[in-house]
Formats: structure tokens, C-alpha cells, sequence
């Protein structure tokens, strides 16, 4: 069991005490349960810091390094992770040389407004933990938006992480957004999408005529995979979108590069992300 409560003064420096919790939730509620054996207390604010820049030269920012927030929703320790797994393979990619040094520029462009958007999240789930009567009617108001499918999901999405979209370019709407992860029908039997990012490879997912693709220059690098998947595509906020023909994932499960029947692009995005081809 978890407790969260507002002081009515706000403390600065040293760490929480069961005393200053009892007293917190005496001041709260009339008495304070018997509290006893806390696990955990810790103390937060509600302020909110973001680093003008990720990177500069070879100094690289993640996690809480980079953003400070209030943790409603556990949202920190999300973008946190994603920000390492973002910049992981990118850095991975310029060390061994397979991809130039300007890689790196796309992890501030890419994790920098996601943090912004969580911070503004946050911001306002502080606004909307006020006692006041205004702010009351506005929680009335916002419970009743939730109660629309529409508006929950889009917050759903928001706080879950699962509705990030890296504006990758113009086309499919499942460019530049986490790839789902499918039960795909293959030679060799089932296998689920997320099950081929465990080696943080890229993978081309071939769902049209096999053999149709050719990523011979890249095939020390991505990993091509022929299969078959008969279901609906369905994405985060967007609901069910039209069925790819092909699909390039980067390591970080996101799609850089979705398939209409030809290989337009490919060439390009493969060598965006995963290097020159080789000679």
C-alpha cells in the first residue's frame, strides 16, 4: 500500500521521517492509522527542469540527468529508460564506426519533446491536485472527458508512453511510432514481434511476396525476416491503420521505414540509421 500527501508547508533538505508522515496524515485526515514500518518515504516537489540540450560533444544526458519532474504516474522512470534505449544503439552504432558521428543529433531531436510533453503532463496533474473550489470543478470536468473513449485513450497513450510519434517524415501512419508487437506466422513457426528486438538488431519484417526485398549491402547489419500476419493493425491513439507490406524497425522498436509494395525509401532510411551501404 501507497500514500501520497501534500505538506502544508513545503520542506526543503533532509529525508522524511515516519514522525513528519504521521503528522502529515493527521493534518490530512484526523489521525494517522497507526502508521508503522514504512518500506519507503520519500519527499518531492513539484518542480520541473528540462536541459536546454542532450548532447554536447561527447557529453550525453539521460533519465533524470536530463528531466526533473513530479513522479505522478511513474512517467520519470518511462522516458527515462526510453531515453537510454534511444541513445543506446545510436552510440553503439558510432562507436564501431557503422554510422557517422551526426547519429547522435537525432536522440536530443527525438527524446527533447518527449520530455517537454511529460513535464507539461506533470505540470498539470500538479494544477489538478489543488483543494481549492476552482480547481475542483475542473477535476469534475476532466472526469467527465475521461469518461469519453476518445479522451481516455489519448491520456492513456500519453502517460503510458505507448502513443510516442518521432516525426520520421510524411507517409504510413505507422512511421516513426513503437511497432506492435504482432504474433507473426513465419517458416520456422510463431513468433512474436518483440522477441526479434532481443539481440537490439534492426529487422526488416517482409509481410508481402517473400524474397521481394533486397537489403544485400545491410545484411551484416539488419536482420530480414519473411512473414505473415493475418489481424488488424491497430496503433495507440490511431486505432486500426492499413496493412504494411514491409516494415524496417530500428533496435529501439520504433519504425523507420513501412512498405507499400515497393522498396521506395529503403535504401534511404537504411542508410539514415544503420549506416553507408557496405562496398
Amino acid at each position: 500500500m501507497g500514500v501520497v500527501l501534500t505538506e502544508r508547508q513545503l520542506t526543503i533538505g533532509g529525508e522524511p521521517t515516519l514522525a513528519d508522515l504521521s503528522e502529515a496524515l493527521v493534518a490530512v485526515y484526523g489521525t494517522d492509522y497507526g502508521v508503522h514500518n514504512p518500506t519507503w518515504i520519500s519527499r518531492f516537489t513539484d518542480v520541473t527542469r528540462q536541459a536546454a540540450a542532450y548532447r554536447d560533444r561527447r557529453v550525453l544526458l539521460a533519465g533524470d540527468a536530463a528531466h526533473i519532474h513530479p513522479p505522478m504516474g511513474g512517467q520519470g522512470l518511462n522516458i527515462g529508460v526510453q531515453d537510454a534505449v534511444n541513445l543506446g544503439w545510436k552510440l553503439a552504432q558510432v562507436v564501431k564506426l557503422i554510422s557517422p558521428e551526426s547519429l547522435l543529433d537525432s536522440y536530443h531531436t527525438e527524446r527533447h519533446p518527449i520530455a517537454a510533453r511529460v513535464l507539461r503532463n506533470a505540470k498539470a496533474q500538479v494544477a489538478l491536485r489543488r483543494m481549492d473550489a476552482s480547481t475542483k470543478a475542473l477535476n469534475d470536468t476532466f472526469a467527465e472527458l475521461l469518461s469519453m473513449d476518445e479522451p481516455r485513450k489519448r491520456i492513456a497513450a500519453e502517460m503510458s508512453g505507448l502513443g510516442i510519434h518521432y516525426d520520421l517524415g510524411v507517409g504510413h501512419p505507422l512511421l516513426g511510432r513503437r511497432m506492435p508487437d504482432l504474433d507473426l506466422a513465419t517458416a520456422s513457426g510463431p513468433v512474436r514481434v518483440f522477441s526479434l528486438l532481443h539481440d537490439a538488431r534492426p529487422v526488416l519484417l517482409n509481410l508481402g511476396e517473400p524474397g521481394r526485398l533486397d537489403i544485400a549491402p545491410w545484411a551484416d547489419r539488419v536482420r530480414q525476416i519473411e512473414a505473415g500476419y493475418d489481424g488488424p493493425w491497430e496503433l495507440p491513439v490511431l486505432g486500426t491503420v492499413a496493412a504494411p507490406a514491409a516494415v524496417l524497425i530500428r533496435p529501439d522498436g520504433y519504425v523507420a521505414w513501412v512498405g507499400v509494395g515497393t522498396q521506395q525509401g529503403l535504401a534511404e532510411a537504411l542508410t539514415i540509421w544503420f549506416g553507408p551501404p557496405a562496398s
